[in-house]
């Protein structure tokens, strides 16, 4: 097997950003390292953020995220957002426009603002997600850690199909693209207080529909 080039090598070392300068300039190569690198996480997020009901229509949201991201190659800016950012955004409004044709989204979310705290963390729903993957939580997990982490991502992945599709788009984007809540108001050019209060609801819902498995971990200790 031959050894990758200087310049391939320089290529794969690239950060995101500078890989979709240096593909709106012209390097398909660079394009394709990009798509390499993130087609994963961005099918996942696609995926979930549709839900079970439209999940048939997953790979042609998923292929439209990617043909816009190439026919906007010339308008993306390191200034404004990351790539990273920048796609997931992208695959987020063709997402929610489906859902939309769809009938599927519903009307506001329920309740207020209620305070000004941030969100609540669920370290365990994103050990939830990992296992709904396959990813063991712990270096040698045992087989009944495993079969508990199994259980609890299809768990995890049920209750986030029950989620309005705002509040689901605000907890995926949150913890599967590590935006923050100033983060998503930005991109989604909505306020503070409205995507503060999706995460929080979403997460309380979630937290309700997980509760037997938060109730184990907590007599972990975890």
């Amino acid at each position: 097997m031959l050894a990758p080039s200087p310049v391939d090598a320089q290529r794969h070392a690239m950060a995101d950003d500078q890989l979709m300068l240096a593909y709106a300039s012209g390097d398909a190569t660079a394009f394709d390292i990009l798509y390499a690198r993130h087609e994963g996480a961005l099918f996942r997020f696609v995926r979930r953020l549709l839900g079970a009901r439209l999940a048939a229509q997953a790979d042609e949201v998923f292929q439209d995220t990617w043909l816009r991201i190439v026919t906007a190659r010339d308008s993306f800016s390191p200034q404004g957002a990351t790539w990273r950012t920048w796609a997931f955004t992208i695959a987020h409004n063709l997402a929610m426009d489906r859902l939309r044709v769809s009938g599927r989204e519903v009307a506001l979310d329920a309740g207020g603002h209620g305070d000004d705290d941030e969100p609540p963390h669920l370290p365990s729903l994103e050990r939830g997600v990992q296992a709904a993957d396959g990813a063991a939580d712990a270096a040698h997990p045992s087989a009944e850690e495993l079969a508990f982490w199994r259980a609890a991502g299809r768990r995890l992945l049920a209750c986030l199909d029950e989620l309005p599709a705002e509040q689901r788009a605000a907890f995926l984007l949150h913890h599967e693209d590590g935006l923050t809540v100033d983060a998503m108001a930005a991109q989604l050019a909505l306020g503070f207080e409205t995507v503060k209060s999706r995460l929080r609801y979403g997460l309380q819902k979630l937290r309700a529909c997980m509760a037997r498995y938060l109730v184990a971990l907590e007599g972990q200790g975890a």
